[in-house]
């Protein structure tokens, strides 16, 4: 891995790791803003507390060492996670300022993903 890979990894997964962990926080704590837009959205509030912690455990899981199993599903639960939440805000006729931070979590997201170590990814063994 290259220098400018790596340099662009860990910007793009801590960006990424601050944007789910600040999210999933007030997500979990019921922050008033967050039970607003879920209401708007449609959504149980219920799905606060889902949300909220996945994201944290997503954190903890792409920062991790080791574990690359895990990672492909925290990424693919980060990627899940924001898409929906862009096609929800697009459902709801937002307009660009409330998915904004949706997008920009999912292109951190894939940009994460995209530059992650060797040692970060699942080998596969074909015989």
């Amino acid at each position: 891995m290259t220098k400018r890979n790596k340099i662009i990894y860990w910007v793009a997964t801590l960006w990424l790791a601050l944007g789910m962990l600040s999210t999933g926080i007030v997500q979990l704590i019921k922050m008033k803003e967050e039970v607003t837009m879920m209401e708007h959205l449609g959504y149980p509030l219920y799905f606060l507390t889902i949300l909220g912690v996945w994201k944290i455990l997503g954190v903890a899981a792409v920062l991790i060492p080791k574990f690359p199993l895990l990672k492909e599903w925290a990424y693919a639960g980060f990627f899940f996670a924001m898409s929906g939440a862009t096609f929800s805000h697009l459902a709801a006729g937002d307009g660009a300022v409330e998915f904004f931070g949706p997008v920009l979590l999912l292109i951190l997201t894939f940009v994460s993903w995209y530059f992650r170590p060797a040692d970060r990814k699942i080998i596969s063994v074909i015989n």
